[in-house]
């Protein structure tokens, strides 16, 4: 008897699913546990095994088509069975036909001009930049603005030598201000774009950003650290490791230790109830191609600098090569999103809902500062704290900012 094979539900978030690619063909042998297709979901392209036996009789979703979950994928039974009843019973459409490839489109026409000799000018002009203009036909009549007819005399312009980029190739203003000397300035003279499908990854991040930031009202607290301690810390730590830690994986472990003395920040809002969570998972941000996935180091205030250093590197190759499973991003308590290695000086996040607060890096820049009574060069980082104001007040968030502060300006303590 004909079996249904549904488009599964392969994260949390995901609504509708892209078949990337299938592994099998119609009138194939499908065992339990057989390949059947990789799926692309709002955060990773996965591969999905069949649960049932039979032969592959229909495919319900082509390749580089979306469907919605639960609808027909495929329909697996004996060789030769009639599925058609089993496909009408069903009716589950299909809701996008397959991309087709963006085309360019064009919204003006350039007027092909024929070319005659340049007339010699005493000034120079740059090769590089600017080309020779063409003369039009002798006694033809030349399709202009008045506007540009007006500056063309001003300037002791001949109107006919200059190619008009306007309708019908009439000469605008924008001709007679390009124009110089005997040649016009090189460049794209006509409106043109091209447009790209919407990846389920990037519906995804639209839509759950523009409701944190919507629903979530949101405030942000920044702070200043002396980074020169957790320079030289960091060199030292390094000199006796094999694995390298960055400044982001001492960010990461000092963020845990201070969410563990300052639970309020390590919360989150369920409508009903503020859950205050215990442990502490920090979801560390990733960019890929295609968007950002958070990854999670969980109960990350136990582990050490190597451990979180492992692992980060870890997830952050697993999501550029979309090898991550749902359970490696979900369950975060609390989000950090690190832009300095960018050379961003600071910046605000957009909260990580159902998260109640997450932590922007900047970069570390050299700056004279104050020590001592003195004016001396120094290291400082920038960080920005966006919280959910239905969980975490100013004062709770400041709080947080100054244990995090003195973790990070004295590595030290957070090995004691």
């Amino acid at each position: 008897m004909a079996e249904i094979v549904r488009m599964p539900r392969l994260s949390d978030t995901m609504t509708e699913g892209t078949v990337a690619k299938w592994h099998k063909k119609v009138g194939d042998a499908i065992s339990e546990g057989d390949l059947l297709a990789e799926i692309e979901t709002d955060k990773a392209t996965m591969e999905f095994e069949s649960f049932q036996e039979g032969v592959l009789l229909h495919i319900g979703v082509q390749e580089a088509s979306t469907a919605p979950v639960d609808c027909i994928l495929a329909i697996l039974g004996e060789e030769g069975e009639d599925v058609s009843a089993v496909i009408e019973a069903d009716a589950a459409p299909v809701i996008e036909e397959k991309v087709e490839e963006p085309k360019e489109v064009k919204q003006e026409k350039s007027v092909k001009v024929d070319p005659v000799e340049t007339p010699k000018v005493s000034s120079p002009v740059e090769e590089s930049s600017l080309s020779v203009v063409s003369k039009s036909t002798p006694n033809a009549r030349v399709k202009a603005s008045p506007l540009a007819k007006r500056l063309a005399k001003e300037k002791g312009v001949d109107i006919s030598l200059i190619p008009g980029s306007g309708e019908g190739g009439r000469v605008v203003k924008r001709d007679i201000d390009n124009y110089q000397y005997g040649v016009v300035r090189t460049g794209l003279t006509e409106e043109r774009y091209s447009e790209e499908p919407v990846s389920q990854m990037r519906k995804t991040i639209a839509r759950r950003l523009s409701e944190s930031k919507f629903t979530a009202p949101h405030f942000y607290l920044s702070i200043t650290v002396d980074m020169d301690n957790a320079i030289s810390s960091r060199k030292a730590i390094n000199s006796k490791l094999d694995h390298k830690i960055s400044f982001n994986d001492i960010i990461v472990k000092a963020s845990a230790m201070s969410l563990r003395e300052h639970p309020t920040v390590n919360s989150s809002w369920r409508d009903d109830v503020i859950r205050r969570n215990e442990h502490v998972n920090v979801g560390v941000a990733v960019a890929v191609e295609e968007g950002l996935l958070v990854p999670v180091v969980r109960y990350t205030d136990t582990k050490t600098l190597s451990e979180i250093s492992k692992e980060v590197k870890a997830f952050a190759q697993g999501a550029k090569d979309k090898k991550l499973q749902p359970a490696d991003w979900e369950g975060s308590t609390f989000t950090i999103s690190n832009l300095g290695m960018f050379g961003i000086d600071e910046f605000t996040a957009i909260i990580n809902t159902p998260d109640a607060c997450i932590l922007a890096v900047g970069g570390i820049q050299q700056v004279p500062v104050v020590k001592e009574g003195q004016i001396v060069p120094g290291n400082v980082m920038k960080l920005t704290l966006s919280c959910d104001h239905r969980v975490v007040d100013g004062a709770s968030g400041a709080a947080f900012l100054q244990s995090l502060k003195a973790y990070i300006e004295n590595p030290i303590t957070m090995f004691v």
